[in-house]
């Protein structure tokens, strides 16, 4: 009998990092499809042995203390989901998100070759500007038009031409804050909420992405993937939704401009920068549809409130 695969996961606490472990774990975690298996084969219980790490446990940007991680526990594969996520403060702290999306991104990849592990990290739709016009594909140009977006692309150029890119977008799971918990509150209280209608992309389920993972780290197939719930939307259609599948009426959401937020985002966000998953599509399972996701979230998301 072969011995379990080990697999690191940095920023084990975030979003897809909760569902991630899980996933490995062979659990199925709150508001994924435990039917979902886009390579057919279900997780093994002993399948993986899983060290996870938590910001609080691993600071990526120390390069010493991450060496001395990677070179102690000696995974196969390393998931690195750490990452800065703070898309409008990231425009007056630069410095800092550099280091977490792009320089620790290098670190991570030196430490994995250093141990011939294999690594996967996370990167974002926002390495687009949106004027294509069309579905971004894995080799489309980009040109990011906020710092959150210029530092992962930094990071995914300093990353090894044998390494697993993965660009996800509009990343929403039950056990995190995001903008879908803030929509089901709104709907509960009451509330109507005001969306714009003219950001257009593709939600990712973070379970559906930790089962993603998965694949990836059985597969280590390198270069860059697109991996993101099917369908393309706006904002103000998954509110939109949301409301239909929470029993809000017609007038629950209301479809803005982003020129009309108030206050102003202090962010650039790329008009359209839906992702194409056809490459993904034709080598394993495409992910479930947005709204399947979106009401798997709001389903589980509304028992571990009642529970």
């Amino acid at each position: 009998m072969s011995r379990p695969a080990r697999i690191l996961v940095t920023g084990a606490s975030g979003q897809v990092g909760v569902d991630l472990v899980d996933t490995l774990r062979a659990l199925t975690p709150p508001g994924a499809d435990a039917l979902f298996q886009p390579d057919t084969t279900p997780v093994g219980d002993d399948e993986f042995a899983v060290f996870a790490l938590t910001r609080d446990e691993l600071d990526v940007t120390n390069r010493e203390v991450v060496r001395r991680g990677v070179a102690t526990t000696r995974p196969d594969v390393i998931v690195h989901l750490a990452a800065y996520t703070h898309v409008d403060q990231a425009e007056s702290d630069r410095e800092t998100c550099f280091a977490v999306n792009a320089q620790a991104t290098e670190t991570m990849s030196l430490a994995a070759h250093d141990v011939g592990a294999h690594l996967i990290t996370i990167s974002t739709d926002y390495v687009f500007d949106g004027t294509k016009g069309s579905c971004y594909v894995e080799d489309d140009e980009t040109n990011p038009l906020n710092v959150y977006g210029a530092s992962k692309r930094a990071g995914e150029l300093l990353c090894a031409s044998d390494d697993t890119i993965v660009r996800a977008s509009w990343v929403m799971g039950v056990r995190a804050k995001n903008v879908l918990h803030v929509i089901a509150d709104r709907a509960a209280s009451g509330e109507t909420v005001r969306f714009v209608n003219d950001q257009v992309g593709t939600v990712t389920l973070a379970s559906d992405m930790a089962r993603a993972l998965v694949t990836l780290a059985r597969e280590r197939p390198g270069g860059y993937w697109h991996v993101a719930n099917t369908g393309t939307t706006s904002w103000f259609e998954v509110a939109r939704y949301a409301g239909e599948v929470l029993g809000r009426g017609d007038d629950f959401a209301t479809p803005i401009l982003t020129s009309e937020l108030v206050p102003a985002p202090a962010a650039t966000r790329p008009a359209r920068s839906d992702l194409d998953t056809s490459k993904w599509n034709r080598s394993w399972a495409p992910l479930p549809s947005w709204q399947d996701g979106v009401a798997r979230l709001l389903r589980d998301r509304d028992q571990r409130v009642r529970g």
